[in-house]
Formats: C-alpha cells, sequence, structure tokens
C-alpha cells in the first residue's frame, strides 16, 4: 500500500480487534460495531517487545487471513484534521518489528454501509509470526510474559474484558481469559 493512499484517506476509519480497543491511543471522534470478512483475530504473533522480550516472547493478538471467517470489533473514526498524526503515531506503534502490514480493508458497519479503513494484519511469513499453536500453549506463554508495555496477562483480560463489553463472544479468548487466571492462582 502506499503511504500517499491511507494519509489522504477521509474520514479515516482504524479498525479495532484486541488493544485499540481498550487503549486506542488517538483521538476518537466516533466508534462503531464492524466486521472484517476474510480475517479472524488470533494469538498468532509472538510478541518481543511490547508484551514479552526476545528471551522470553509473549503472544499478541492479529488479524490472520482465512477463507470464510471474520472478526467482530470496532471501527474507530479518527477525529477531524488529527489524520496524519494518528497514522505516525500508529505505524510506530504497530510496526515496531514489521510483523504487521498495513492495510486497507473494507469494514461492514451493517445495515449495507461499507466503509474503507485501516488495518493492521499479521505477515505470514515473518519469523514473529507462530500460528497453530494450541490454547493450552498459548496460555503457558501469556502466563510468563512481560514487555515493555506490561504483563502479557493484562492484554489478554483487557481484550476479553472488551470484547465481552461491546457484545462480542470468542469461545477461545474466554477459555484463555479463565485458564490464564487459573494459572496464576495456582
Amino acid at each position: 500500500m502506499t503511504e500517499e493512499k491511507v494519509l489522504h484517506l477521509r474520514p479515516l476509519w482504524v479498525f479495532g480487534y484486541a488493544s485499540l480497543l481498550w487503549n486506542a491511543g488517538f483521538p476518537v471522534a466516533e466508534r462503531r460495531m464492524a466486521t472484517l470478512d476474510g480475517y479472524h483475530r488470533s494469538f498468532c504473533m509472538s510478541s518481543i517487545h511490547h508484551r514479552g522480550t526476545p528471551e522470553q516472547p509473549g503472544l499478541v493478538l492479529a488479524l490472520d487471513k482465512m477463507e470464510g471467517a471474520s472478526c467482530r470489533g470496532l471501527a474507530l473514526r479518527v477525529e477531524d484534521g488529527r489524520e496524519d498524526e494518528t497514522v505516525a503515531y500508529l505505524r510506530d506503534r504497530e510496526l515496531i518489528s514489521s510483523a504487521y502490514v498495513e492495510r486497507l480493508v473494507p469494514l461492514d458497519m451493517g445495515g449495507g454501509e461499507l466503509v474503507t479503513g485501516l488495518a493492521y494484519v499479521v505477515d505470514t511469513l515473518h519469523e514473529q509470526y507462530v500460528a497453530g499453536l494450541a490454547l493450552e500453549e498459548q496460555a503457558r506463554i501469556i502466563a510468563a510474559a512481560i514487555g515493555g508495555r506490561g504483563p502479557n496477562t493484562e492484554y489478554l483480560w483487557n481484550t476479553a474484558a472488551h470484547l465481552s463489553e461491546i457484545g462480542v463472544e470468542d469461545t477461545d479468548m474466554t477459555w484463555l481469559a479463565d485458564r490464564v487466571r487459573q494459572m496464576k492462582s495456582i
């Protein structure tokens, strides 16, 4: 994608499916439920900066391409006039290790309304891509990892709580949150 296209997108919508739900970090003028088809939310990215270290990586969520899948989340409309600084902020935050790829994607806002939104999807060729881990292994990794932005458990629990708050049911996320709580209380 060309940087030019993103910088001229008005209004600018950003798709939030994980930490952007509870920590956008940019001025949000409007939040709306949205669906992104062709991707699913998955703990498929090893985190060596924000929620883990190179020595003890954590796991973070990513949009992983999958035929027939869809991901519910929030479309976050950036405040008018704040688009350029928001894109710069998101690139600094999300592209720290180049494991995400910036994409313009069609977001289904319901009722037949589609908007173009900015999303960060996993680069399946990147060394941090770790799809296919069993849920128990994901729980073990998340329970132990701590990175520059704090414990991996905080990331999991905040995301699970906010998905529930907006009415998005994610059975794997619920199972992981419960399992990691069990592991941490042992």
